[in-house]
C-alpha cells in the first residue's frame, strides 16, 4: 500500500461561507449563480464623461481628467489634451472591508506640468448609494452639477456618473480599477485583471508526397538524390531520397503537420538535390486556406502543382513560373484530437471539426476560485519579499485568469467560472502563479497547480477543499502555500454521461488512421508551441510559460524520479497479486484449518458442479464491490508527494532532472551520450507509467473512485452472474470461441465496448507531480 503523504502536503476539506446551491441550466440556456465563492461587497463608480468644463489654461481650454477619492484610495482616470467635453467610461471599484470614509468625493482636474488645476467636484454620501444585485440591469448613470470647493455649484460644468453597492458577479468587475491595486500605475492595471481566453483551433495538415515530373537539375548526367522539404511556419519536414534516381522521381510518402485558425502561415514545398549540395529544384507555395478539408474516411483527390525556380541568366537572377510539376495530396484534417493527444489527464477529447459535434454537452463544470494561505515570496521589492498572485485554469478550449492581488500572501479572488462538459473522464487544471509583468517586468513564476479528474466527482455535490500547492525545486520539494477550492459537477443528462463510458475515447481518425508515437510527440510539442505564441498575444498576454506549465511540456523529459515512482505504482499494483499468492499459500499450509476445509468443500462444489464457476466469480465480485462502497473516497484527488517520489530524491537525481535539453554538463561527447540515455529513458518511463496507469485502473473498478463506473461494472457482475446461471456453461464457452476467432470482415478498428470502458477508468497518472 502506498504510505499516505505527510500533513503538512495533505487535502484540507473546508467551510467557506458559501451559498452552494442553485439551478445550472435553463432550458437551453446557461444561467450562472454565483454561489461557489464568498461574496465580496463593491462600491463601484462609473466616471462617464463631462460636459462644459470651464477653461483653465491661458489658451482657454482644459486637460481633464478625474480622481475618484474614498477615504486612503484614490483613482485616477487618463486626460484629455484641449477637450471641454471628455468621455471616459471608466469603473472603479472600492472593496467595502477596506471603507472608512462615509462619503465619496469624484475631482475633475485640470493636468499641468507643475501643479494640477482643480476644476470641480461631486460628493455623494455613501448611505445613499443604492444596491444592485444581478440580473438587475445596469445603473443608470445621471449628470451632477460639479461644485467649487466650497460647495458652491459651478456654472458650467457637469459630470455624468453612477455608483452603486454590488458584488463580484458585477459585469463590471473584471474591467474594473480595483482599489488593492493601487500601487500599480494606470498603464498596468490591463496586466492584472481577469480573462476568458479561448484556445486557437488547431487541424492536422496531411501532406502526401506522391511524385515529381520533369525536374531541371544543373548538372543532367549526374543521378538525383531528390527529397521534398515540406516547410510550414516553425515546421518542417524532409521526406526520404527517392528511390528513383531521374528526373521523374516518385515517394509516396506522408507528412503531418499542425496549424491552427486564422491560417496565417502558407505550406512551402522545396524539392532538393542532397547529391549538389542540396541545390534546390523547385519551389511550390500552397495557401492554408485553399486547402480541402476533412473529418472523415473519404480519399481525398490529388492534384499537380508547378514549381517555380530561380535560374541565373547573364548574370542575373529570374524567376521561371514553370520549371517543372510536383504531384502531392493535400488536406486539413479535422477529424482528430490535437493538442492532449493520448495524455493520461486531457481536458478535452473532441475533433477540431464542426462538421462531427452534433452530440450536446452531459454537464456543466463550476469552479470557484476562492482564495490562497501561506504563499511563499516570490520577488523581492523594496527590500521585502512579496507576491502578486493570480491563477489560471484550464478545461477544454477555453482558459480563464483571474484577477492578480497586489502584495499578498493570502489573497481573496472569490470568482467562479464555469465550462460546459462533453466527457466526464476529463481533467481540470488549476494553476497558481506571480504575476512577473509589474514594476520590473519578467517572466511569470509558477507556484503550483491542482490536477481535479471530473469522473471523481459526484454529480451536484460541491466540494470545497484547501488544496496544497507543491512544487520541485532544484533544492526539493516545497510547499508554496495552499489554494483553496469550491467545485461542483451537474450533470443534465445521466444516460447520455453513462453511454460516454462505452465510447471510443479519441475520435474515429485516431484508430482508422492512426499517428505514430514519433509523430504524435512531435505534433503535440509544435501545437503546444502554437497555443503558447497565440495566447501571448492576447491582453493581458497569457506568458509561453504559464501556457507550457499547464501543458506539462516537460512531461515526456526523463527524470529518475518519475521512473522510480512510476516503478513503485507497478510494485503497488502488483502487491495485490502478491497477496493472493501468499494467501493461497497460508491456505495450503493449513495455518487457518477453519478456511482451508472451506476451500476445499467449495473446490468440490465447484469440481462437481463447473457451471457455478463463472456465477461465483462475478458473485464475489459483487459483494466485494458492494463491500468496498462504505471505504470509497470522499475527496477529490490531488498531487502527491509521495506517489511522486517527491519526497525521496538525491541532489543529484534533481540536478539532473533540472538539467537543459540537450544537457550542459561536459563535452560534446558526455552531452550526445547523456541525452541519448535520456531519451531512452523517457520512454521506458513512460511505458512504466502506461502500465501502471492499466493495472491501476483494474483496480479503480472496485475501488469507487470514479461512482459511475464502479456502480455501471457492479450492476454488469450481477446481471453477468445471473445470465451464467441461467445459460449453460458450454454454450457461453462456445459462443466466446466463435466470438474471438470470428472472420475479419466482422471486426471493426473501432474499440470495443470494455476496451472503451476499461480507458476512461481513472489512475494515479491524475495525482503525480
Amino acid at each position: 500500500m502506498q504510505r499516505p503523504a505527510p500533513e503538512e502536503f495533505a487535502l484540507k476539506e473546508t467551510t467557506p461561507n458559501i451559498a452552494g446551491s442553485g439551478k445550472y441550466m435553463t432550458g437551453d440556456k446557461l444561467t450562472s449563480t454565483y454561489d461557489l465563492v464568498e461574496q465580496m461587497q463593491y462600491l463601484y463608480v462609473r466616471v462617464v464623461k463631462a460636459k462644459e468644463l470651464p477653461p483653465k489654461d491661458i489658451t482657454g481650454s482644459c486637460d481633464p481628467y478625474v480622481e475618484v477619492k474614498l477615504g486612503n484610495y484614490k483613482g485616477v482616470t487618463r486626460h484629455f489634451d484641449k477637450k471641454p467635453n471628455p468621455e471616459w467610461d471608466h469603473v472603479f471599484a472600492f472593496s467595502q472591508d477596506r471603507i472608512q470614509a462615509s462619503s465619496v468625493e469624484i475631482v475633475v482636474k485640470d493636468k499641468n506640468p507643475v501643479l494640477d488645476d482643480f476644476i470641480g467636484k461631486v460628493s455623494l454620501e455613501l448611505y445613499d448609494v443604492p444596491k444592485r444585485v444581478p440580473p438587475d440591469s445596469p445603473l443608470a448613470p445621471q449628470w451632477y452639477r460639479l461644485e467649487d470647493k466650497k460647495e458652491g455649484k459651478l456654472k458650467h460644468g457637469e459630470i455624468m456618473l453612477a455608483v452603486w453597492q454590488g458584488t463580484q458577479a458585477d459585469e463590471c468587475f473584471s474591467d474594473a480599477w480595483h482599489s488593492d491595486a493601487a500601487t500599480v500605475g494606470r498603464e498596468g492595471v490591463s496586466k492584472i485583471r481577469g480573462k476568458v481566453y479561448l484556445s486557437p483551433k488547431l487541424w492536422y495538415v496531411r501532406v502526401n508526397v506522391i511524385e515529381c515530373q520533369d525536374l531541371i537539375p544543373s548538372d543532367k548526367n549526374k543521378p538525383l538524390e531528390v527529397c521534398v522539404k515540406v516547410v510550414l511556419g516553425g515546421q518542417w519536414s524532409k521526406t526520404k531520397f527517392s528511390s528513383v534516381k531521374t528526373v521523374n522521381p516518385s515517394w509516396n510518402e506522408d507528412l503531418v503537420f499542425v496549424a491552427a485558425e486564422p491560417f496565417e502561415e502558407a505550406l512551402m514545398l522545396i524539392v532538393e538535390d542532397g547529391g549538389n549540395k542540396d541545390e534546390v529544384l523547385g519551389k511550390c507555395l500552397i495557401p492554408l486556406s485553399s486547402v480541402h478539408p476533412r473529418w472523415d474516411n473519404k480519399a481525398v483527390q490529388s492534384k499537380w502543382h508547378n514549381l517555380e525556380k530561380h535560374v541565373v541568366v547573364d548574370g542575373e537572377k529570374k524567376e521561371v513560373k514553370f520549371a517543372s510539376r510536383i504531384h502531392l495530396r493535400v488536406c486539413r484534417e479535422g477529424g482528430y484530437h490535437v493538442l492532449d493527444e493520448y495524455t493520461n489527464y486531457s481536458s478535452d477529447l473532441r475533433p477540431a471539426a464542426k462538421q462531427i459535434i452534433r452530440k450536446p454537452s452531459i454537464g456543466i463544470l463550476e469552479l470557484g476560485i476562492i482564495s490562497a494561505k501561506g504563499l511563499l515570496p516570490m520577488k523581492t521589492r523594496d527590500g521585502r519579499g512579496t507576491t502578486d498572485a493570480f491563477c489560471v485554469a484550464k478545461y477544454g478550449d477555453k482558459w480563464v485568469r483571474t484577477r492578480t492581488i497586489i502584495d499578498n500572501f493570502s489573497p481573496s479572488w472569490n470568482e467562479q467560472y464555469t465550462w460546459e462538459v462533453y466527457d466526464p473522464c476529463t481533467v481540470i487544471t488549476i494553476g497558481a502563479f506571480n504575476n512577473g509583468f509589474l514594476h520590473k517586468p519578467s517572466n511569470d513564476s509558477t507556484i503550483g497547480k491542482v490536477r481535479i479528474r471530473l469522473s471523481t466527482l459526484e454529480t451536484e455535490r460541491v466540494y470545497t477543499h484547501s488544496y496544497p500547492l507543491i512544487e520541485l525545486h532544484p533544492s526539493g520539494v516545497k510547499k508554496m502555500g495552499e489554494l483553496e477550492l469550491a467545485v461542483r459537477f451537474s450533470c443534465t443528462s445521466y444516460i447520455n454521461m453513462l453511454h460516454k463510458y462505452i465510447q471510443p475515447i479519441l475520435p474515429k481518425m485516431h484508430y482508422v488512421h492512426p499517428l505514430s508515437m514519433g509523430q504524435t510527440a512531435r505534433l503535440r510539442y509544435y501545437a503546444t508551441q502554437i497555443v503558447s505564441m497565440r495566447l501571448a498575444r492576447a491582453e493581458p498576454p497569457l506568458g509561453k510559460e504559464v501556457v507550457d506549465y499547464m501543458l506539462d511540456v516537460r512531461a515526456q523529459f526523463y527524470s529518475a524520479r518519475k521512473s522510480k515512482a512510476n516503478f513503485f505504482r507497478i510494485v503497488n499494483v502488483v502487491s495485490g497479486f502478491v497477496g493472493l499468492i501468499t494467501w493461497l499459500d497460508m491456505i495450503c499450509q493449513w495455518k487457518n484449518p477453519v478456511t482451508t476445509l472451506l476451500i476445499h468443500v467449495l473446490f468440490v462444489i465447484l469440481i462437481l458442479s463447473p457451471e457455478l464457476i463463472l456465477p461465483t466469480i462475478f458473485l464475489y465480485l459483487f459483494f466485494v464491490g458492494i463491500w468496498r462502497y462504505r471505504r470509497k473516497p470522499r475527496h477529490p484527488p490531488h498531487m502527491d508527494v509521495r506517489l511522486s517520489h517527491a519526497d525521496a530524491v538525491s541532489p543529484d537525481e534533481l540536478d539532473e532532472e533540472f538539467d537543459t535539453f540537450p544537457t550542459s554538463k561536459g563535452t560534446n561527447v558526455v552531452r550526445m551520450r547523456y541525452d541519448r540515455l535520456r531519451s531512452i529513458g523517457g520512454r521506458i518511463q513512460t511505458m512504466a507509467g502506461d502500465l501502471a496507469t492499466q493495472g491501476e485502473r483494474f483496480q479503480s473498478l472496485l475501488s469507487w473512485r470514479d461512482p459511475r463506473a464502479s456502480a455501471l461494472f457492479v450492476t454488469f457482475c450481477l446481471i453477468a452472474a445471473i445470465v451464467l446461471h441461467v445459460i449453460p456453461f458450454k454454450v457461453v464457452a462456445l459462443l466466446t470461441m466463435f466470438y474471438v476467432l470470428r472472420h475479419p470482415k466482422f471486426r471493426t478498428k473501432v474499440p470495443s465496448i470494455p476496451a472503451n470502458f476499461f480507458r476512461r477508468l481513472p489512475s494515479g497518472a491524475d495525482a503525480m507531480l
